[in-house]
């Protein structure tokens, strides 16, 4: 948040622009409470719980919101916001203790909110899912979207033991999702080339060339020209308020310093600025706490490699191995996160457009170079997948050993 502080508005200043910024910040979120919901959650009002409860679910699911999410009881989104948050590194421990009924808590909820806003884009990142979409879009990866936290698993029997027919039912149930989520983009992207290609040469763009289903759809209905105009006003009233955000957040953070009352720290980390001594201590205080924390990580490895020492040479050339394997992939990572490194791997969605052979093509991927990326990640996996084989095998075989009597039947291999 260093980056987007700026020099400490006057208090005279600050309460005039103050429910100005806070009716900014409630028009860009998703169905954000009004300001005085805020006003009230400064001062703790159960009444102003709920909305909040509300305002969170719907901040933090990973996509759009849909029915089934929408018609979820408040005592659900309460649990949900729960384990997101904690998922997510949050530190206090006061909102994991609140009730599930979401009757409470409208303080904590309001610093949980101002902790998503200081940590990342996160209005970035909800405009970006309610956007208008006029092209025909695929996406190429979703990492963010796929890290999202979400439900605990069940399936830990007594004593914390995993059952393994549970693991076996869900691996099976994400292979029969997988492919059926497969063969309908399949499916999808051959309806969307018909379409590309019947309606090719009527766009306007020559980069383009062909219409997208929303433009077509236009073209059949009319009246379906009202209502896209309507959401792309709304989409511009958010834009609009985002920017008024922007201009005016440092007002919001200098209330939430108040939030917290004067005899706690400040909320959020200001940028450094000349005599600012307040922070020394706080420095020394974190050195401390990593040198301990190195010693605590440098004694249990070298309690680990005396317990696993004697394993035998077998055992220090398989470490060597994974040594070398998790080096490997290391450098990958970081030859493909370096500017000029070669193509990497494309993230969100991308527009699909037709292109006839041999034509120049505008500004984006091609298909060609996506699938040449993905089939050379894809041969690194398969070899890594078989490395990990091969050393299960041997582990395997291992334990049959010292079993007398066992008979032990290896698995085919791929």
């Amino acid at each position: 948040m260093g980056r987007r502080r700026r020099c400490r508005v006057g208090p005279d200043e600050a309460t005039r622009a103050l429910p100005e910024a806070i009716a900014a910040l409630s028009r860009t979120l998703p169905a954000g409470p009004s300001p005085e919901t805020f006003r009230r959650a400064k001062f703790d009002c159960p009444e102003a719980a709920p909305a909040l409860w509300r305002l969170l679910f719907r901040v933090l699911s990973p996509g759009p919101p849909d029915g089934a999410s929408a018609s979820l009881s408040l005592e659900a989104q309460a649990r949900s916001v729960k384990s997101a948050l904690r998922s997510q590194g949050y530190p206090s421990q006061a909102l994991a203790q609140l009730p599930d009924n979401g009757s409470q808590g409208s303080r904590q909820l309001l610093l949980a909110l101002a902790w998503l806003l200081a940590r990342g884009p996160l209005l970035e990142q909800l405009l970006a899912q309610s956007r208008v979409r006029l092209g025909d879009e695929m996406p190429v990866c979703e990492c963010e979207a796929l890290a999202s936290p979400g439900p605990p698993a069940p399936g830990m029997g007594e004593a914390g033991h995993v059952d393994i027919r549970h693991l076996q039912w869900l691996m099976g149930k994400l292979r029969f999702q997988w492919r059926n989520l497969m063969a309908s983009q399949q499916e999808q992207c051959a309806l969307l080339g018909q379409i590309h290609l019947y309606t090719r040469g009527c766009h306007s763009d020559r980069s383009l060339g062909h219409l997208s289903v929303t433009e077509t759809e236009l073209l059949r209905d009319p009246e379906g020209g009202r209502q896209l105009l309507r959401r792309l006003e709304s989409e511009n009233a958010r834009l609009e308020a985002a920017l008024e955000w922007r201009r005016r957040e440092q007002v919001f953070w200098q209330w939430m310093d108040t939030v917290l009352g004067a005899s706690q720290p400040t909320f959020l980390p200001r940028s450094p600025e000349p005599g600012a001594r307040e922070l020394e201590p706080v420095a020394r205080e974190l050195q401390a706490l990593w040198e301990q924390l190195q010693e605590a990580v440098e004694a249990r490895r070298a309690a680990w490699e005396a317990r696993v020492g004697d394993r035998g040479p077998a055992w220090s050339a398989a470490r060597r191995a994974l040594d070398e394997v998790v080096g490997q992939d290391l450098a990958a990572l970081q030859r493909a996160w370096e500017p000029g490194g070669g193509l990497t791997q494309p993230h969100g969605p991308r527009r699909l457009v037709r292109t006839e052979a041999g034509a120049p093509g505008g500004p984006g991927l091609r298909a060609p170079e996506v699938i040449e990326a993905l089939r050379t990640q894809e041969a690194h996996l398969e070899v890594v997948l078989r490395q990990l084989q091969g050393h299960c095998r041997q582990e395997l075989a291992r334990l049959a050993r010292a079993l007398p009597g066992l008979i032990w039947i290896p698995p085919p291999g791929r």
